[in-house]
This record gives C-alpha cells, structure tokens and sequence, in this order.
C-alpha cells in the first residue's frame, strides 16, 4: 500500500504543479498580449499627434521653415503710427519710383527700402509720442496716439501701404504708362480727368478680380507665393530676438553687414565702373567680328560667356532668383537654353527667318525693309489711325529675330498656361468651388485666421461694380481719346476674369507670373484694327487689372502668414492705392509738361537723361498690335503668320507631360516639369537680354540648389534676409548716386564706363544692307 500512496501523492503532486505552470502560462501570455496592445495603442497615437502634427502645419517645407507658427491677437494693427508711416512710405517711393522710370537709365526701388527704413521711424515715434487718447468728430472716433511698443504687424502693414507704390509692372501705374505715350508719342491732348480715371479703375478693378480669388488662392496651404518667404524672413530677422546662432552671427546681424556690403558694392557697377552690369568678354577677343559680338554681347545679342556683376542687372526683370524655388529655376533654364541657343540661332543663320539678316539679331526697335528705323509718323493720321495709302506706300514693319520669336513664345505661354492649369490643377479647383461655402480642412495658418473677422465680399463687388461703371463712363464720354467703346471694355474685363485664375495658381507655385499682354494687344488688334490708342486701352483693362489682382492676393497671403486681420489689410490695400494713384499720376503729369520734348530722343540733347526707354516699348507695342495690326503682320500672307501656330502648340504641349505622370505616378520628378514656366523663360525679351536671363537662372541655382540641399540650415537662417539685404542696399544707393552725381551732372568718362564694347553687334548681315557705322557685305 505505501508504494500507491506515494505514487498518488507524486501525481498529486505533478497535477497540481501542472495547473499551476499553465495558469502563469495564460498569465504571461495576457500580460504579454496586453503589454503588446498598450504599445499599439501608444504607438497609434503617437502616429494620430504625428498625422495631427502634420495636418497643422504647413505641406510645403519651405513654408514650414520659414513662416512662424504662432500668433498674438492683443497686438494693434491700425495704430496712428502705422497710418502716418504707411501712407508716407507709399507716396515717397511711388515719387520717386515716377520720376525714375522717365530717365534713360529707369529704376525701380522696392518696398524693402522703406521695410528698413520705417523699424527706426516706428520705435522712434514709440518712444517720443505720449500715451494719449485723441479724439474726433465729436468723440465718435478714438484713437491713442502710442499704444504700446512698435509692433511686427504694424510694420507689416506699412510695409503693405509701401508696396502700393511700388507697380507690380516695375515702379508706376502701368496706366500712366499708357498715358504718357498717348501724351509724349501720339501728342495728344487729354484730359486730367479721364486719366485719373483711368489710373485708379485699372488699379481697383484688381481688388474686386482678388475679392472672387480668396479662397482658391490665399486660403490653400498649396498656393504658397514664394517670393513672400523673403517679407516673412526678414520681419522675423528685424523684430525676433536671435538667441541662437551659426558661427556667432545673428540674421539681424546678417543682414546689416549685406546691406552694407551692398550698399557700398552697388558704386561700382552704379557709378564708377558701368561695364559690370554686363562683362561682354567675347567682344574684347574678337573686336572686329560681327558674329561673335552677336553672340557674345551682354547688351546687343545672345550673351554667351557673358555675366552680370550687377544685383540690379541680375534680379531686373524675374526678381530676387534666391527666392524662386528650384524646380522654377530649372523649368526657365530649359525653356531658355532651347530658345536662346538652340531656336535662336537656327532661325538667324540657318535659315534666315523673317529676313532675319538684314536686322541686329537683338534688338526692341522696329525696322523697314532696308534695315532703317521705322518711322510711324508716316503712316498716322491725324485722328491717331492707320493711313493705310501711306502704309502701302512706306513699306512693311519688321522686328528682329529675336523679338518675332519672343512674340510667338508669349502665343505658346498664354495656351499652355491655361492647359496645365486644367489638367495638373482643374481637380483641385473644382474640389475647392464645391466645399468654398462649407467646412474645407485647413493648416494652422487658415485655423488662425479665423480668430479676425474676414472682409465681407460685397465690399469687393462694390468696388469691381465702380470701377467697370466709371471704365464705361470714360468709353462713352472720352471716346474719341480713348477710341475704345463700351463692349471692348466688357470685352476686356471678361478676358481678365478668364485668365487671373491659371496665372495665379502659376505665380503662387512657382513665383513666375507668365503675362498674356501680347495675347490682349493680339485680340483687340483684330477686333479693332488701325487703332493704337483702344489697343492700350484694351492691354491696361484686359491684362494689367489681372497684374494687379495677382499682386493684391499676394499682400493679402503675406498678411495670411503675418496673421494680419483681414479688415486691415483691405484698408491698407485700398487707401494706399488711392494715394499712390494720384501722385503718381501728379508726378507723371507734371514731368510731361514741364520737361521739354521729353521721351523725343530725336529733340533731346545727346547727354538728356529723360529718354524714356521703357515707354519707347510701349509705344512699340501699341504700334505693332494696334496701329499696323495683327492681321498685316501675322494674318494670312503676313511675314510672321506661321508663329500663330504656336497658339496650338502652346495648348497641346502640356498634354503629354500630364499623361506621363498619371502613368508612372512612381517617377515624382515628371510633376515637376512646368510647360508654361518653361516658356516663361524667353519673357521679357526684350527689353530684358539674355544675360539677363543666364546670370538669374546661375544665382538662382547657386542658392536654391546647391546651398539649399548641402546647407539647408544656412539656407533657412540667412537666405531670404540675404536677397532683401542685396534688394535694400543695392536701391539705396540707387538713390544716393542719382541725387548726388548723376542729378549735378557729374558723369565719369573712361573705358570702364562705356557700357557695352560690341559696337557691331547692332549690325546686319546681309549682303547689301548699308547702316552707319556697319560694315557693309
């Protein structure tokens, strides 16, 4: 019996230490089970703050380096210093922005100047003003005169008044342009009335184009207007306190010494030693060769081995290239490289386009048939129409190589443009139209917004409403001056409305603004042949309010990014283009009447400064499109009629690119490739040069790809503060050597200052051509 017992208690026993054994087992196995659903769920709301995080914060990484996201609604805005600064700054910079544009050697200067100038002026007025309510009107309106500290965003909004005269089309109302061509060219005698008029609708029609946009182009954290990171920078550089630093130097810091350096570097290509603007080299190996001074002249022809050592040459006619994203740079460089050295030359000495060689390759005059200069005085008629017996009798208009080419391009921009907006951002757009009056998801930028009132839309109608009734007031009182009548101004303001949408969504991706003005001088020139005046005014309405519409929308991001309450930023907007619409015009006029035979380069003295040579562009312009018309130079039988294809060509373009990326959605860099920015590359030629152009796109690429990729932390610190360093200092002196020397008459006389050593390069090449000073073949 003893053996079972003990055999029973060791099975006993064994059971027991079984149960046991599987009860810690299913134990551990829990704990485990448990453990393993507590770090799931840590890490799932690890990834949910992550994708929260992400939500918040801005998709584009340059964005979201750059602008701050944080914000303080206590902050005044619309301070009595923030008045007074504002509308000085606007009315000085759009004087002085008038007044130079006339002059042989146009400038524009920025609003950044007056960014740098108003910081000292503001804390100044901070400090010296007592803290005192004044009142007005019997009490109804109050307001103290130094609320506290000088703030960012007071700064801002003087810096948004400032921009007000500073024309998105290069320092003035593009309309007074328009003016003092029908005044200083076709010498016409106009009323002060009608031309306010016209100055301040072609500028307020734009707000009314901005007011419909907002929410297609302000509010999307996809629509990120490059060119505003450098304001946003530079705020931060002159108002945050920089306690960490690279290499023990603050941005404020930063920029000081780039303003300086600037400041003082901007002498030499100024003033002292002209020929850096453009440092031709090739002319200086081959003095006596029409060919390669064609190729190699800064000024006169294609610019090959050609650079500019000039901030103002290099940043003239695209901007700052430290602020255009990469992927822009290298769309341009293409569209460049294969129309400047590919297209280009192919044209001139292959195949002698367009009677190619009986005219400089480069150049924005226009030509007759031996190779002269055109005179329009003989073909227009006292009533500023084409004589069409004198025009017959006189001969063709011809252009040079490069300017018919530039001119097709802009036929190929304008449909490619409308194209890829369709295919690459039709989706979104319409996504946007449908959710406009509902709830859309928004980045933190949009989230905080919304603590401001926003600006009512019938604000903005009341002024698209005013502006087009007073546009149609001068077609009916003014027609004869104007020669446009009421339906070519509708006609106007519905291609305006058609095309701001596509530029816009251009110009806030990839900081290029691809302009349509030939395609609005086309249309008008067809519709209203022999009619140069209605041509302008057809250009202004139909394509200079979508300029300024775009410009608006692009103050009212930058004060999306700053966090400035919507109200205040309409107010500063609307006020400040009043202001800088009647002095400009004031300035405008007073120049025009008291300078005598201003713009007449045949009347002035040899040594006037007031030749107007952005003006003389215009004025070719006008005589292209509206006095000899479209149909003479590129209908059916017309020298250039074969450029009209680009229209298609332009349209289809983008098609295959689109079609690529919905195919190999894998391959991320074919969403890159830009058709209308890579035809934006030949804009602006002329008057901008091909040196222009190259010395742009080098910079550009420089900074926005080899430093932005190697040292990307340099680039986020200093690279905005950088660019508006070079743009202040540069406008500074600017200034500084035109009162100073060129005003008094001081002028150097030396090799140094003869701006361009290829004298032959103006020369044509064909056989029998005889112009002064050209060898003749």
């Amino acid at each position: 019996m003893k053996p079972i017992s003990v055999f029973s208690s060791a099975t006993a026993f064994t059971h027991k230490n079984s149960r046991l054994y599987a009860r810690r087992l299913i134990a551990g196995a829990a704990k485990l089970n448990r453990n393993r659903r507590t770090e799931q769920t840590r890490m799932e709301n690890v990834s949910e703050k992550q994708e929260e995080r992400d939500r918040r914060s801005s998709p584009v990484e340059e964005v979201a380096l750059v602008v701050p996201e944080s914000d303080d609604p206590t902050m005044p805005v619309m301070t009595f210093r923030a008045w007074f600064l504002g509308i000085t700054s606007c009315a000085v910079l759009i004087f002085l922005n008038t007044f130079f544009t006339y002059r042989t050697q146009p400038m524009m200067i920025s609003e950044i100047l007056m960014q740098i100038a108003v910081l000292p002026a503001g804390r100044f007025m901070s400090a010296a003003l007592p803290n005192k309510e004044v009142k007005l009107f019997g009490g109804r309106w109050r307001f103290n005169l130094n609320p506290g500290p000088f703030n960012v965003k007071e700064h801002v909004i003087i810096t948004i008044f400032a921009s007000c005269g500073v024309s998105p089309g290069g320092g003035d109302a593009y309309s007074v342009g328009a003016i003092t061509v029908m005044k200083a060219y076709y010498k016409q005698s106009l009323s002060f009335l009608c031309c306010l008029i016209i100055v301040l609708t072609t500028q307020l029609i734009g707000y009314g184009w901005a007011g419909m946009l907002r929410k297609y182009l302000v509010d999307p954290a996809e629509m990120w207007w490059p060119a505003n990171l450098a304001q946003v920078s530079l705020f931060r550089a002159l108002h945050e306190k920089d306690k960490g630093k690279i290499n023990g130097v603050s941005r404020m810091k930063f920029f000081l010494i780039f303003f300086t350096a600037s400041f003082l570097y901007y002498a030499l290509p100024g003033y002292l030693f002209p020929i850096l603007t453009f440092f031709s080299w090739v002319c200086w190996v081959w003095p006596d060769s029409i060919t390669a001074q064609q190729i190699g002249s800064g000024y006169h022809g294609l610019g090959v081995g050609a650079f500019s050592f000039d901030w103002a040459g290099i940043s003239a006619y695209h901007g700052s290239p430290l602020v255009t994203p990469w992927t822009s740079i290298l769309n341009i460089a293409a569209g460049f490289v294969a129309f400047v050295y590919i297209i280009v030359p192919i044209c001139y000495w292959k195949l002698n386009a367009f009677e190619a060689g009986r005219f400089p390759i480069f150049s924005n005059q226009l030509f007759s048939a031996d190779g002269r200069k055109y005179d329009t005085t003989k073909v227009l008629t006292p009533q500023y129409e084409l004589n069409v017996p004198a025009y017959n009798s006189y001969g063709k208009l011809y252009l040079s190589p490069l300017f018919a080419l530039s001119i097709g391009s802009g036929f190929a921009r304008f449909t490619a443009t409308l194209t890829h907006v369709a295919l690459f951002h039709g989706r979104d757009i319409w996504r946007r139209s449908k959710a406009a009056a509902g709830a859309v998801e928004d980045d933190i930028h949009c989230k905080m917004m919304k603590n401001y009132k926003e600006v009512p839309q019938w604000w903005f109608l009341i002024l698209l409403c005013g502006s087009i009734f007073f546009s149609l007031v001068i077609s009916f009182v003014y027609k004869n001056e104007v020669q446009l009548p009421w339906w070519g101004m509708l006609f106007a303001f519905s291609l305006a409305w058609l095309v701001t949408l596509p530029m816009g969504v251009i110009q806030a991706t990839t900081n290029q603004r691809p302009g349509y003005d030939i395609i609005a001088q086309f249309i008008i020139g067809y519709v209203l042949p022999g009619k140069p005046i209605a041509n302008l005014l057809f250009k202004i309405y139909g394509r200079i309010s979508t300029v300024h519409a775009i410009s608006f929308l692009s103050d009212l991001k930058l004060g999306h990014y700053m966090k400035i309450p919507p109200r205040c930023m309409c107010a500063a907007q609307v006020v400040g283009t009043v202001v800088a619409g009647v002095i400009n015009l004031v300035v405008a006029w007073w120049m025009l009447e008291t300078i005598e035979n201003i713009c007449d380069t045949e009347a002035l003295p040899s040594d006037s400064p007031w030749t107007c040579p952005k003006y003389r562009v215009t004025f070719d312009a006008s005589v292209i499109w509206g006095l000899i018309g479209p149909g003479r130079l590129f209908g059916s039988g017309g020298l250039y009629g074969h450029l009209v294809w680009l229209f298609l060509a332009g349209a289809l373009l983008p098609v295959p690119v689109w079609f690529i990326s919905r195919m190999c959605p894998e391959r991320n860099w074919i969403r890159y490739i830009n058709v209308p920015v890579m035809l934006f590359g030949f804009a602006g030629m002329p008057p901008a040069t091909p040196t222009n152009v190259a010395s742009w796109l080098v910079t550009g690429t420089a900074f926005n790809y080899f430093v932005f990729r190697h040292r990307k932390q340099w680039w986020q610190r200093y690279n905005y503060v950088l660019s508006a360093a070079l743009d202040a200092g540069t406008a500074l002196m600017g200034v500084v050597i035109f009162f100073a020397l060129q005003n008094m008459k001081i002028r150097l006389r030396w090799w140094g200052t003869e701006v361009d050593h290829c004298r032959l390069a103006t020369c044509p090449t064909e056989p029998g051509i005889v112009i002064a000073g050209c060898p003749t073949f």
